[in-house]
């Protein structure tokens, strides 16, 4: 190959990294529509928690939540939900949203369409047997997804649920770590994403999250900002198309 020919291919190559790396940020739409937020600015925020249900943390966020009033979506292991269904109904009872997290939060992206689809039918299955609902909200573990994931997600008349705020609760030391996080990032609008679980095993610490999430509630109340679920966020964004058959949000 010549010179140019190595210089162009270095070029495509170069090109493919930065696209790829794209399609994986969060909010991009690069895979497939997803709905991370409202307007830039607007005083409102949707507090997330992937990788529950989680004994004990869940339900002492429940507790944090509850003493604010506020509502917030959970998005589920489904092998979790299976293994402590009182929880999930415990989450469900208290007014939150509930969406379906994969069954065994395994990277989808390695999955094929068939394992794709029978990991979140497992997983609404357990949610709608402890919860009598299914889920219609989808996220993917790790936000991992390839061409195609939300493709099957829409088949399954489920709508892709990402991000916009990452507080990286997951490897903080301290409650002040997550909430500086926070801090940095929001604007107004956005999801943010949380945990009150860990995919390597049920009992995962999430101390640091539930005191974070008292203060970051309190803090961000003070500055005028409400907090809702991701379904009445969802209801704000007319533009939002649900797969066909599912109302705006339930």
């Amino acid at each position: 190959m010549d010179i140019i020919g190595l210089f162009a291919a270095a070029m495509a190559a170069g090109a493919a990294t930065i696209a790829g790396a794209h399609a994986m940020v969060p909010w991009s739409q690069v895979y497939g529509e997803n709905f991370n937020g409202i307007e830039d600015g607007a005083k409102v925020l949707a507090l997330t928690y992937d990788d529950g249900p989680n004994d004990p943390w869940t339900m002492k966020l429940l507790e944090v939540l509850a003493k604010h009033e506020v509502s917030a979506t959970f998005f589920m292991v489904g092998e979790y939900v299976q293994e402590r269904p009182e929880i999930a109904r415990a989450v469900f009872q208290a007014g939150h949203a509930i969406g379906n997290h994969g069954f065994s939060h395994r990277n989808l992206i390695f999955a094929n369409d068939t394992e794709l689809r029978q990991e979140l039918e497992d997983t609404s299955k357990a949610i709608e047997d402890a919860t009598g609902k299914p889920p219609f909200l989808f996220r993917p573990p790790f936000g991992a997804r390839r061409p195609g994931t939300f493709k099957v997600v829409r088949q399954l008349r489920m709508f892709p649920v990402m991000w916009r705020v990452t507080c990286y609760d997951w490897s903080a030391k301290s409650h002040e770590k997550i909430l500086k996080h926070a801090r940095r990032q929001i604007v107004g609008g956005e999801i943010v994403l949380l945990h009150d679980g860990g995919h390597h095993r049920m009992g995962e610490d999430r101390s640091h999250t539930v005191k974070a999430t008292d203060e970051l509630i309190r803090e961000y109340k003070e500055k005028g900002y409400r907090f809702t679920t991701v379904p009445e966020m969802m209801k704000m964004c007319p533009e939002v198309r649900m797969p066909d058959g599912l109302p705006r949000a339930t």
